[in-house]
């Protein structure tokens, strides 16, 4: 084969290639028209910042939302969520706290209820074990009922609901954590803990339930982050015993068991909803896993494909003061400090993450092997169920 030859048909192949995967973006970026969230700190965009205007917390400024949006925003981070990825790689816009009213546009393209601080249980659970209700009232509970009285507003009609609910993503979580951090900080033992553990995931199924019912049909349903390796729980939890300690990742080996029960527990959950909803595709994201791979492998890793790689060791938070692991002193407090490059860092305050971490489990989530079924492979399930809710067999 003559030189001109091979290379003409190595350009039109180059040519073809590109097409193809733009056509498979155009693809992804259009199969879904609206996301649905719910959740605590680790989805909200501001949900708790609205509700508590009267006594503004250090979410309200920076350095909180400095690295994106350049304002604080009431995340609970330097810049984007999980969600906020999410939402830019599906082609809508970031997705508006439902405290902040639907504003010129609207909740048609999705509504956030998730609330820093919200637990999966009623806190009259945590009332009636003793515990000091410091947190929102808004709990999982609350959050589902808020949904169920807008949605009358998002639709003129029966068919025109389930065209809505069948064409949305719908992001449970995660929730639960809280469930385990209150009582954690409050000094009660992991033994007493772990038997509140079934009654958390019967209330995410409950509600996972309930939106299948009112006309949910694909489902993000995300488990605990490996809390051994969150700052502020290596902080408290600080140990002598080596033995307490995963040579690896220097995390709390014990703490994170405990996430691995949660998430069992969750999974077996998400199996038995599934034969119970066989036409609902349900995803569980592996919240725990993709974050533990960063810890293990920190320097290969950036956000969203930008190899920019995180400093090592990587628990020590970015935004704080004091300690090993910079959380004597919190985020936001006049005598806290915040890194030069929070890209560098995995964690942000002590508990959540900084968006160059929650970028890089997104990518996992969307594209990678932290999510079953990855979320833009489901969205061929997403145009089917809508297809059908428009035109339902006769």
């Amino acid at each position: 084969m003559a030189a001109s030859t091979f290379h003409l048909l190595l350009q039109l192949s180059s040519l073809l290639t590109l097409l193809f995967l733009q056509n498979v973006h155009t693809a992804t970026t259009s199969c879904c028209t609206s996301i649905f969230s719910f959740g605590d700190s680790l989805a909200d965009t501001g949900n708790f910042l609205y509700s508590s205007r009267d006594n503004p917390r250090a979410i309200a400024r920076l350095p909180y939302g400095e690295t994106y949006f350049h304002r604080p925003t009431g995340r609970y981070t330097d810049g984007r969520l999980i969600i906020d990825f999410i939402a830019q790689d599906i082609g809508i816009p970031l997705v508006p706290p439902y405290l902040e009213g639907p504003g010129d546009h609207g909740f048609r393209q999705g509504v956030n209820f998730a609330v820093a601080g919200a637990t999966a249980l009623d806190n009259d659970f945590f009332r009636e074990k003793g515990l000091d209700i410091s947190w929102t009232e808004y709990s999982l509970g609350t959050q589902i009922e808020w949904f169920k009285q807008l949605l009358p507003s998002l639709c003129s009609s029966s068919s025109d609901c389930k065209g809505i609910l069948s064409s949305s993503l719908f992001l449970m979580g995660e929730i639960g954590g809280n469930d385990y951090n209150h009582p954690f900080f409050q000094g009660r033992t992991v033994d007493e803990i772990r038997t509140f553990v079934p009654s958390v995931i019967s209330a995410i199924s409950s509600a996972i339930n309930v939106l299948i019912q009112l006309g949910a049909k694909t489902m993000v349903v995300p488990g605990n982050f490996p809390i051994g390796c969150v700052s502020r729980y290596l902080q408290t939890f600080q140990s002598q015993r080596k033995e307490d300690y995963d040579s690896e990742t220097g995390c709390i080996k014990w703490l994170n068991e405990f996430a691995e029960y949660h998430n069992r527990l969750l999974v077996d959950e998400l199996d038995h909803l599934r034969q119970l909803h066989p036409h609902v595709t349900i995803i569980y994201a592996d919240y725990y896993e993709a974050l533990l791979h960063i810890f293990r492998f920190p320097t290969q890793f950036g956000m969203m494909g930008v190899p920019v790689g995180f400093k090592e060791p990587p628990l020590a938070a970015c935004c704080g003061a004091g300690g090993p692991y910079n959380v004597f002193v919190a985020c936001g407090d006049r005598a806290a400090t915040v890194c030069n490059d929070p890209s560098k860092y995995v964690c942000w305050d002590g508990i959540h993450l900084t968006e160059a971490a929650y970028g890089t489990i997104a990518q996992g989530l969307l594209e990678g092997s932290y999510a079953t079924p990855p979320i833009t492979q489901a969205c061929a399930h997403i145009r089917q169920s809508a297809a059908h809710s428009l035109h339902p067999m006769q």
